[in-house]
C-alpha cells in the first residue's frame, strides 16, 4: 500500500522535532499505522536558515498556501500557530478535503467550533492532542480513556513558563522579575512573555480541556483569566509557612449551576500532587466519578514531546482514513449534536477559600477590624500569621487563610478592608484550592 502524502506548514522548533520523528522512527509508526507516512512539502518564511532537521527528500517553500492546495497531500500539519493565517490556511484544507493535525491551542480555543464544524460537513478529521501539555496524551486520555466517566472536575500545571517561574520563587526566594528574565535567557519564556505570565496560553488549554471534559462547545470568553505577575516572593514565603506551594492552575468544574472555568494562581497543600510538579514540567488532575482522581505528568512542550503528540494524531488519522466519517471519535468527544448548553459560572458565584495579605498599620485594634469585616459578610478564618514590623516601618504583614465562601462575598469585604485608613494600598488575594 502506498504512503500516506502528508503537508508540513511550519519549520520551527516542533516541525523540526516531527520531521525528525518521523524520519527516527519510521519503521515503528509505518508498522502502528499500517502505511507508511511521508512528508512530501513544508513551507518555512525563512527555508534558507539552518534548521534541527534534514530537509532532504522534500520540497521547501515560502509559501504555505501552494501547500495546503497541492492536490498530492492528504493530511496537513499545522504547526505555524497563532490565529491568522493559521485559521484561513485550516479552513482552505479542509475546503480541499484534507485532513488537518494542529499543535495550535490558540487557534483550537478561539475558532474551533467553526473549523470542527466546517470538518464535520467536508467528511474529514481534525486532530489536535499536540495543542495542550505538549507531550501528555491528556486529550486521548479524557476523550477515550475516561468516557465511561462523568468528568467531576480538572485542574492542571499546563504552562511550563509560569510553573517554572514559580518553582525558583519557591526554592531560591528570587522575585518574579528576576526569574522571569533568566527563563527569557535560558528560552523557557518569548521575548514577549505575556501569554504565559498573563495566563492567556493555559485559558487556551483550558478551554480545549473543559470541552472534552464536559460536552460543551468551546468559550474560550468566558474564562476567567490571572496571570503571575503579582505574587511575590514574600507570598510564597507566606503560603510554605502555612503549608501550601502557590501554582497557577487551570481548573474547570461541573455543578448544578454550571460551569466554572478560571486560570489563577493558587495555593496547594504541600501534600497535594499538583504541588510538587516543578520546573516546566505540566501536569493535569481528572476527577472522575468512576475512576476518582487521576494525573498526568510530562512534558509541556519542547521539540521531541509535542512532535510525540503530532505524530500520534498523524497515526490515528491514517488509521481512520477509511472509516466512515460519521463512526470517528467526536472532535470533542461528544456527538456534536449532543453538546450540552450549560452556561459557565461567573465567578461571583465561584466557592474557594482564600489567601490574604494585608499591609497594615502597626496599633491596637486593626485586626480586630478586619476579623470583624471578615466575619459581618460570612467568611471564617482558618488561619492568621502576624509578623513583626521591619526597622523602623510603621506597617506590618497579616496573612490570612479563609474557608471556603462565594467570591462574592469576599469582593465586598476586600473592598471593606481596603476603605480601612489602617490599610495601605490593596489586599493581596489568591485562592486556594484542597482539590479533594
Amino acid at each position: 500500500m502506498s504512503s500516506v502524502k502528508v503537508g508540513l506548514l511550519g519549520l520551527g522548533t516542533v516541525g523540526a522535532g516531527t520531521v525528525n520523528l518521523l524520519e527516527r522512527n519510521n519503521d515503528e509508526i509505518a508498522r502502528r499505522a499500517g502505511r507508511g507516512i511521508e512528508i512530501i512539502a513544508a513551507s518555512t518564511r525563512h527555508p534558507e536558515r539552518p534548521r534541527g532537521c534534514s530537509t532532504e527528500g522534500f520540497r521547501v517553500t515560502r509559501d504555505p498556501f501552494e501547500i495546503v492546495d497541492d492536490p498530492e497531500t492528504e493530511i496537513i500539519i499545522e504547526l505555524i500557530g497563532g490565529y491568522e493565517p493559521a485559521r484561513e490556511l485550516v479552513l482552505r484544507a479542509i475546503d480541499n478535503g484534507k485532513h488537518v493535525v494542529t499543535a495550535n491551542k490558540a487557534l483550537i480555543a478561539k475558532h474551533g467550533n467553526e473549523i470542527f464544524e466546517h470538518a464535520r460537513s467536508k467528511g474529514v478529521a481534525v486532530a489536535f492532542e499536540a495543542a495542550v501539555a505538549g507531550g501528555i496524551p491528556i486529550i486521548k486520555s479524557i476523550r477515550e480513556g475516561l468516557t465511561g466517566n462523568r468528568i467531576e472536575w480538572l485542574a492542571g500545571i499546563i504552562n511550563g513558563t509560569a510553573n517554572y517561574i514559580l518553582s525558583e520563587m519557591f526554592y531560591a526566594g528570587r522575585e518574579f522579575g528576576e526569574v522571569l528574565a533568566e527563563a527569557q535567557r535560558l528560552g523557557y519564556a518569548e521575548a514577549d512573555p505575556t501569554f504565559d505570565v498573563e495566563g492567556v496560553d493555559a485559558a487556551h488549554k483550558l478551554t480545549i480541556l473543559a470541552s472534552i471534559a464536559f460536552g460543551i462547545p468551546l468559550q474560550y470568553g468566558n474564562v476567567h483569566v490571572e496571570g503571575i505577575g503579582h505574587v511575590t516572593r514574600e507570598d510564597v514565603a507566606y503560603a510554605e509557612q502555612l503549608g501550601y506551594r502557590i501554582k497557577h492552575l487551570g481548573i474547570a468544574r461541573q455543578s448544578e449551576d454550571g460551569i466554572e472555568l478560571r486560570v489563577h494562581p493558587t495555593l496547594l497543600p504541600e501534600r497535594q500532587l499538583l504541588a510538587n510538579v516543578d520546573g516546566v514540567m505540566n501536569a493535569v488532575m481528572v476527577m472522575g466519578d468512576a475512576v476518582g482522581p487521576t494525573l498526568y505528568y510530562g512534558a509541556g512542550a519542547g521539540a521531541a514531546p509535542t512532535a510525540s503528540a503530532v505524530v500520534a494524531d498523524l497515526v490515528d488519522v491514517v488509521r481512520a482514513l477509511n472509516v466512515d466519517p460519521e463512526h470517528r471519535v467526536p472532535h470533542l468527544a461528544f456527538q456534536s449534536t449532543a453538546l450540552s448548553d450549560a452556561p459557565a459560572m461567573p465567578m461571583a458565584s465561584v466557592e474557594t477559600a482564600y489567601y490574604l495579605r494585608l499591609e497594615v498599620a502597626d496599633q491596637p485594634g486593626v485586626l480586630a477590624d478586619i476579623t470583624r469585616i471578615l466575619g459581618n459578610s460570612g467568611i471564617s478564618i482558618e488561619a492568621i500569621l502576624q509578623k513583626e514590623p521591619a526597622p523602623g516601618a510603621d506597617h506590618v504583614p497579616v496573612i490570612l487563610l479563609t474557608h471556603r465562601v462565594f467570591e462574592r462575598q469576599m469582593d465586598e469585604a476586600q473592598a471593606q478592608m481596603e476603605a480601612l485608613d489602617a490599610v495601605q494600598g490593596r489586599v493581596t488575594r489568591i485562592r486556594s484550592e484542597q482539590l479533594q
